[in-house]
């Protein structure tokens, strides 16, 4: 990853923490920056988010409009589908607390 992509994201990791996280952390999730490529910005949704019915929603008019609006080079945010370490982790952790699934 080149100066100029760290730079990206770091003011885009400054906009999702004013204007993004919170309204996420309000129905229990968050996101995860993964990449940038030509203006376009790669996120995963976590916690409460993954799999939510109204993802897609929240990306487009949430996510989407504030990275535009507020970052100059971002042309889009995209919603990185799979599965995310974190949410991975969690999960095996769950299968050997209970060995019986």
């Amino acid at each position: 990853m080149g100066t100029d992509d760290r730079d990206i994201i770091s003011e885009v990791e400054a906009v999702l923490d004013e204007f993004v996280r919170p309204y996420l952390a309000t129905h229990g999730g968050d996101l995860k920056v993964v990449g940038v490529e030509g203006g376009v910005i790669f996120f995963q949704l976590m916690g409460r988010c993954v799999g939510c019915a109204a993802a897609d929603q929240t990306s487009e008019e949430l996510i989407n409009r504030q990275l535009v609006e507020r970052v100059p080079g971002i042309k889009k945010a995209v919603l990185a589908n799979g599965i995310s370490p974190e949410m991975l982790e969690q999960t095996l952790a769950l299968l050997r607390a209970h060995p019986s699934f």
